[in-house]
């Protein structure tokens, strides 16, 4: 399973974006050579690479920052089985076996993301996370560049972390007050690949957007899962589905690249949502309305406003009516000049 992700007002060191492998799942096969996880690993059987490090040489050559999912449980691990038998008053597992291989990920790949998972069965005193936490943030190589998610142990989601998951596909209703991502998948029913994947089970690109925006606007960054196939391979679906939201950042990118939410994030009951940078707000709409024109209820104006659409240069006209807000109209915008889209942004700046 493989995240591919895109950030809104990112992680210091993720200006452009991130991408997050799983190095090892619920089931305890380690997409790396891991020495406490023999003959159950890439090395040693499957496609004889170390995919971890493999995939990390590739992602950080197109300048974007790499990080690893690590599951502490395993499924079927007898040490693990062992120790909840025992109600987790043991830590045979724990010690010999995730800690181990998260120490090994560190050391070996030097992850800028730990991105934690597989932990809500056993309290965080059972996988040592405050002492493996200390050692990444003090005395590990990454240590002045490393940022966590909040799954360290049984009750730690939305509490403890560099940033909050709370819980998959999580979207608040309002401005958290911590750094967050929502996590979600192309697939709306699997994680991982599935041989039974039906067209309507995949998210269309409009739907991204809407995942995007709803993280986007309300201050946080947005994890999108792709699960390839078990020869490595990304299904064509979801190739379309990536270059589709790449195709779109390219024109869009602007609003949603270091931006910051802005003190509205979203029209209430319609598909609009803000963000700003600078002096600059940016209204991403998915809805062309019928009259071609853009009512933006939130923002204020003054004269000196200028109004554009990301994309095309020419200024579009627009007029400010007090308690009802501003009116963009679109109608001037040449059908064969409008961007191919299922998203559009406005900007709004002040030239003075």
């Amino acid at each position: 399973m493989t995240c591919a992700t895109t950030v809104g007002d990112g992680y210091t060191h993720a200006d452009l974006g991130y991408v997050v492998l799983t190095a090892k799942h619920h089931e305890g096969f380690t997409n790396w050579g891991s020495s406490v996880s023999w003959n159950w690993n890439s090395i040693d059987t499957g496609p004889h690479r170390d995919l971890v490090g493999d995939l990390g040489t590739a992602v950080r050559k197109r300048n974007l920052t790499y990080g690893v999912y690590h599951s502490l449980l395993d499924w079927f691990h007898p040490l693990y089985l062992y120790d909840k038998k025992n109600h987790f008053k043991t830590q045979k597992f724990a010690v010999e076996q995730a800690l181990p291989e998260l120490y090994d990920l560190v050391m070996r790949y030097k992850p800028d993301i730990i991105w934690s998972d597989g932990d809500w069965e056993a309290p965080d005193t059972y996988w040592n996370s405050t002492g493996f936490l200390a050692w990444l943030y003090n005395d590990s190589p990454v240590k002045d560049t490393v940022v966590t998610n909040d799954r360290w142990g049984a009750g730690c989601g939305c509490k403890h972390g560099g940033f909050f998951n709370c819980a998959d596909k999580y979207s608040p209703t309002k401005m958290p007050h911590h750094k967050w991502e929502k996590c979600t998948s192309v697939d709306t029913h699997s994680w991982g690949y599935r041989r039974n994947m039906h067209l309507n089970d995949v998210m269309d690109v409009e739907s991204i957007i809407h995942n995007l925006m709803d993280a986007v606007s309300f201050g946080g960054n947005l994890l999108l899962n792709i699960g390839p196939t078990k020869e490595g391979t990304i299904p064509v679906i979801f190739q379309e589905r990536l270059e589709a939201m790449g195709q779109w950042l390219n024109v869009n990118g602007e609003a949603i690249y270091a931006s910051k939410p802005w003190r509205v994030q979203k029209e209430n009951s319609t598909n609009i949502w803000y963000t700003s940078k600078g002096s600059s707000v940016y209204a991403v709409f998915t809805k062309w309305p019928t009259d071609n024109i853009l009512n933006l209820q939130s923002p204020k104006s003054s004269p000196d406003t200028k109004v554009t659409m990301l994309g095309i240069p020419e200024p579009l006209k627009w007029r400010y009516y007090p308690g009802q807000g501003i009116f963009i109209a679109l109608s001037f915008i040449s059908p064969f000049t409008l961007p191919p889209e299922n998203a559009w942004t406005v900007k709004l700046e002040r030239v003075s």
